[in-house]
């Protein structure tokens, strides 16, 4: 007798083959160096002419990283500070980006594409390459720190000034001010968020929009009521994506390449890696349990 598969079977079955690339290269290429990484985590890595011996230590790497060295917390705690700072910014310009995008207009196709260059250009290779080209360009990298400073106070004092003339509270206006300055910053981070944002506005049914429009729903309304609902799902997928990319590259993670690989100190970097995981982790958890709560899933 045949076996037949229900539909939630079927799909069960996608989702594990859906997967399957990327379960298979963990097992095969990441599981043994991160079990690695945790022995070193609680060893002193000795060089010796055989290769490397390991020499236990217990949770001295942990306590060194957490009590003793001067710039772990302090790093980590202005990584935390920024990603929560970020985050609502870079999701709230890709949302904002999306919905424009998804408009009918001509040159449609062209707006993406110069969306998303930000992304390539922040690229490694673009980037250095820029660095050097603007360096060569001045003649002095400190003439143009100098200029840069000089420019953003100006503009930093003018919008204090409407800022406060307008009524905005202290907090609110070193808010928009962080996020002003740092726009070329959001802007280069939201390049795939936008194009996952699009990818859920497209999947919308427009029958919903008829429906509200028959109805005398305003442009407002539709939003709230249809838009922003069905995009829920890929907000929780950018918030996570955009945590997690924001940690990628950061002066902490700089911080543990160096200590192992400038004052070769393997053990100490590996307990600041893992504690960095573990602070990732904790707040990738809090965070998709708070949006998960408010997340409408349509089926």
């Amino acid at each position: 007798m045949k076996m037949r598969l229900s539909l939630t079977q079927k799909r069960s079955m996608l989702g594990l083959l859906f997967i399957a690339p990327w379960l298979i290269g963990f097992i095969f290429l990441f599981a043994g160096p991160l079990l690695q990484s945790i022995l070193f985590s609680f060893s002193k890595l000795n060089i010796s002419p055989t290769g490397y011996e390991l020499e236990s230590v217990g949770w001295s790497n942990f306590n060194t990283a957490l009590f003793v060295d001067a710039n772990f917390n302090r790093i980590l705690t202005e990584s935390i500070l920024g990603m929560v700072v970020d985050v609502p910014l870079i999701l709230f310009f890709s949302l904002f980006s999306a919905i424009l995008l998804n408009q009918k207009f001509r040159g449609r196709a062209l707006a993406r594409a110069i969306f998303f260059l930000p992304v390539i250009l922040a690229s490694g290779a673009i980037s250095a390459a820029e660095t050097s080209g603007l360096i060569n360009l001045v003649g002095n990298a400190t003439v143009a720190e100098e200029l840069g400073q000089a420019s953003g106070q100006f503009n930093v004092l003018s919008m204090v000034r409407i800022l406060s003339e307008a009524g905005f509270p202290l907090t609110v206006t070193e808010y928009i001010i962080g996020a002003v300055m740092r726009i070329y910053d959001i802007i280069s981070s939201s390049g795939v968020q936008i194009l996952i944002f699009l990818a859920a506005l497209q999947a919308v049914p427009g029958s919903m929009y008829e429906v509200a429009k028959i109805e005398g729903a305003t442009a407002y309304e539709s939003f709230w009521k249809i838009t922003f609902p069905m995009v829920s799902p890929l907000i929780l997928t950018n918030m996570i994506y955009t945590i997690i990319d924001s940690f990628a590259d950061s002066t902490v993670t700089r911080t543990i390449y160096e200590t192992a690989f400038k004052t070769q100190n393997f053990g100490l970097s590996a307990a600041m890696a893992w504690l960095y995981t573990i602070v990732i982790s904790l707040l990738l958890i809090i965070m998709g349990i708070i949006v998960s709560r408010k997340t409408f899933y349509q089926n």
